[in-house]
């Protein structure tokens, strides 16, 4: 495995701990500025709100520049906003430290996608960007259950300090770490944003986007409302909630790895199954979550196969915008985001509407059914017009 890898993985678990663990010292913060527990929840809304648009601004802004320099300053970009907002004086300010950090989220994943990929042989594309997720992964099982104990024992900025040191850390690994690397002799040279923007006349591009938000939409669907969903359903008590979180986001994590590697055996086929057996599992876990040992093995799986998806999503955009990958891949992680926001919508209105705490699952269920079908209707289609080839076999990304 190429090292370079290991320091993209690095930023990714900075970046994770950020986005993820403001969840767990909401209470601190709201006491702190004395702002009520919705107004502190701003601090997370308006940071997924900064990553769709730090995903498709940021990236479209830096298209010409070399990959390597730009994910390092994108770091700094990480680092001041952290910084920020560990030093913040008042709420405001906090949130702005927030979404200077989230601004870097998407371009980071998008623009370290295409750079993984290009650090490994093309067999190996879609395990490389899993890899890079992974730090994505293990920010959930180890980093957000340690970020909260720490900020609970020595203040919440405590754990901001800490998010900040880890960025310094990614930074220095990824300016010694990942090498820059050279454009294939016989890729196209980069005609900059214009060429980028041309990767949307395919229709498949599109598509590829659609089933992110679909399939993302639905597991996070039904993951917002989980807390209400164990306690309320299930009867387990409120301290087992951050426990069985973690169990989820250790599904996370082996569905990432075994993703990708399904993923770049046979990506089309890998990404068709995946989305199956998650319906599959949404529609057992709704109709067993009264059932401890089904809620517990149901929380897994649903990490597990959710997460699947990811670095076989990633790979099927950057495919079908092989000659400009770049935009592409910053556009399906805002995609992810969209799908998280649309996600958790939707569950809340059932939730108004009086349908119960599992109503959410159900709804996450049908968004499932709605991203397979788009996949199922997006390889037909391309079978038929045989326009570009489909890729049941190793992943080819031309940079």
């Amino acid at each position: 495995m190429p090292l370079g890898l290991l320091a993209l993985a690095m930023g990714g678990f900075g970046i994770g701990l950020t986005e993820f663990v403001i969840m767990g010292l909401l209470p601190e913060v709201s006491a702190d500025f004395q702002v009520s527990e919705s107004v502190a929840g701003y601090l997370i809304s308006g940071y997924a709100l900064s990553v769709a648009i730090g995903a498709i601004v940021i990236t479209a802004a830096v298209t010409r520049f070399d990959r390597k320099r730009v994910l390092q300053a994108l770091m700094v970009l990480f680092i001041g906003g952290n910084l920020l907002s560990a030093l913040a004086p008042t709420y405001e300010v906090m949130m702005g430290g927030r979404v200077l950090a989230a601004l870097c989220h998407g371009a980071f994943f998008g623009i370290g996608s295409v750079l993984a990929a290009d650090l490994v042989p093309a067999s190996k594309r879609a395990g490389a960007i899993a890899t890079m997720f992974a730090g994505l992964t293990i920010a959930n099982v180890l980093g957000v259950p340690f970020g909260t104990f720490l900020g609970q024992q020595f203040g919440w900025r405590s754990t901001f300090w800490a998010i900040t040191v880890i960025g310094v850390v990614a930074l220095i690994g990824i300016a010694t770490l990942v090498p820059s690397v050279s454009r294939p002799a016989d890729a196209p040279e980069s005609g900059g944003l214009r060429t980028e923007l041309q990767a949307f006349r395919s229709p498949q591009v599109w598509f590829s986007i659609a089933v992110t938000i679909l399939g993302f939409g639905g597991m996070f669907g039904a993951f917002t409302y989980i807390a209400f969903t164990l306690t309320e359903v299930g009867g387990f008590a409120s301290t087992s909630v951050p426990w069985l979180l973690v169990l989820f986001g250790g599904g996370l994590f082996v569905g990432n790895v075994l993703g990708g590697r399904a993923a770049d055996k046979a990506l089309t086929r890998t990404l068709i199954t995946i989305l199956a057996v998650l319906t599959v599992v949404l529609v057992v876990f709704a109709l067993t979550a009264g059932s401890k040992p089904m809620t517990i093995m149901a929380l897994f799986f649903m990490g597990a196969f959710g997460f699947a998806t990811v670095p076989g999503l990633q790979m099927r955009i950057m495919n079908y915008a092989a000659q400009a990958p770049t935009m592409a891949s910053g556009a399906n992680i805002a995609a992810f985001n969209v799908g998280n926001a649309l996600g958790a919508w939707l569950g809340g209105i059932t939730i108004a509407a009086g349908l119960g705490f599992t109503s959410p699952i159900w709804m996450g269920a049908a968004l499932t059914v709605g991203a397979l079908a788009v996949l199922v209707l997006a390889t037909a289609l391309d079978r038929r017009s045989k326009d570009q080839p489909v890729e049941e076999g190793p992943a080819v990304v031309s940079v």
